[in-house]
């Protein structure tokens, strides 16, 4: 648990199940836990360190993209405090070798306190869009929201939309819309609560889901993640609301992909002394990650049926999920989970192991556990995941080491 992204996960074909689900919340227990040989190695690789905190992750086109809250980029082994290239927040690095590119658009605003929180690539990577807290992206002045054309890694012009704060989740489908959510309450002059969608133009759609924000005022305010159904049929929304649409709806909903038209909600699942903090999705499903504070609460992870929103199953781990992404047969995540006495392969309370790898058929935790430190900032460990086409994991979050190494902001694992 701890005080209050996202990365989509790369689709996926989702294990074929041999075992019933059942209706609603019930959790459909296999007879044996389930084995899975997780893609990634444990050791880390060489990879270039931030001076801070990286918040979000992206692949596209073999590169990787960090965006989050750092001033410099070192050289891997670096001690820090040591000389850096200068990266305003938002760093790109080969995805094979894990070279620093020169791609360095600056996110900036008259503040001090500019901010990228989310990254999204286009379906055939040749834009990648930016989330965050600046007034400026690139030289450009942008509201919280960019657009970068990945080759030449220049701002695109066209794509201005104006979002009156800060962005937390990108999500864009196969088609053509942008979808985002955050803290803001208006896009283009026009009132759009929590959650909007643009086209690639950044002209506002019709999408319009209004969510209303609930709990602390000082911090449930927020969309937090998004995901597209594998069809492109749905949004899923996680985070700090209450409600959707005029309906009920605590911290977890879905809605049409075109009119945000809920769809799905799902009731007290999500506890009201937690938020959910991570979605991704494969062909059939979804997963989310959650986060609490407080007796009570929801920390772990969950995997949903897309067509339905009927649940797979559901982990009771404490130690709030930051990020989720979906590989093959694994769902990794990063936490500080410290509890999963009630989990298939699971550890009692104790020891917090940042990383963790999990069967998608039935949750069970495999032996997969290269960890991380809980680093600064809030101390919550990884934040952000993502996959390049070569299969290698790449993690981002406050940590400063890796399996006890120094290594601060990023990291890499590559396949086996």
């Amino acid at each position: 648990m701890g005080p209050v992204r996202t990365v989509r996960g790369p689709i996926v074909t989702a294990l074929t199940l041999g075992v019933t689900t059942l209706v609603g919340f019930a959790l459909a227990v296999p007879a044996e836990a389930a084995t899975v040989v997780p893609t990634v190695r444990t050791t880390a690789a060489s990879t270039y360190q931030t001076n801070g905190i990286v918040w979000a992750l992206a692949y596209a086109n073999g590169v990787v993209y960090a965006g989050g809250t750092f001033t410099t980029v070192r050289s891997p082994g670096a001690p820090q405090g040591a000389a850096g290239a200068s990266r305003k927040n938002f760093a790109a690095f080969n995805a094979t070798t894990g070279a620093l590119l020169p791609c360095a658009p600056v996110a900036t605003n008259n503040l001090g306190n500019s901010t990228v929180r989310a990254l999204a690539a286009s379906a055939d990577g040749g834009t990648l869009y930016v989330g965050g807290y600046f007034s400026s992206f690139g030289g450009v002045g942008r509201s919280n929201l960019a657009a970068l054309n990945t080759a030449g890694c220049t701002v695109k012009a066209a794509f201005a939309p104006r979002v009156n704060s800060t962005v937390r989740a990108v999500a864009v489908n196969s088609g053509s819309n942008v979808y985002f959510g955050g803290q803001f309450h208006s896009v283009n002059g026009v009132t759009r609560n929590l959650v909007a969608s643009v086209t690639p133009a950044g002209a506002l759609t019709s999408f319009n889901p209004n969510a209303v924000a609930g709990g602390d005022p000082q911090r449930y305010t927020s969309m937090r993640a998004l995901t597209v159904t594998a069809d492109n049929q749905q949004v899923v929304l996680g985070g700090d609301f209450v409600s959707v649409g005029g309906r009920a709806a605590q911290r977890l909903a879905m809605v049409n992909a075109s009119t945000g038209t809920v769809t799905h909600t799902f009731g007290s699942f999500i506890p009201s002394t937690s938020t959910v903090k991570a979605l991704a999705h494969d062909y059939s499903r979804f997963y989310l990650g959650a986060e609490g504070t407080g007796g009570g609460v929801f920390d772990g992870r969950a995997a949903f049926t897309s067509s339905t929103g009927t649940q797979v199953w559901r982990d009771n781990c404490l130690g709030a999920t930051q990020a989720v992404l979906v590989a093959g047969q694994t769902l990794y995540s990063g936490s500080h989970a410290h509890d999963c006495s009630s989990t298939p392969g699971g550890f009692p309370n104790g020891r917090r192991y940042h990383l963790l790898a999990q069967a998608i058929s039935d949750r069970t935790i495999q032996t997969w556990r290269p960890n991380t430190n809980d680093g600064i900032g809030e101390a919550l460990g990884p934040r952000a995941l993502t996959m390049s086409a070569d299969g290698a994991l790449w993690v981002g979050g406050e940590f400063t080491t890796v399996n006890n190494v120094a290594q601060q902001g990023i990291t890499r694992f590559l396949p086996r």
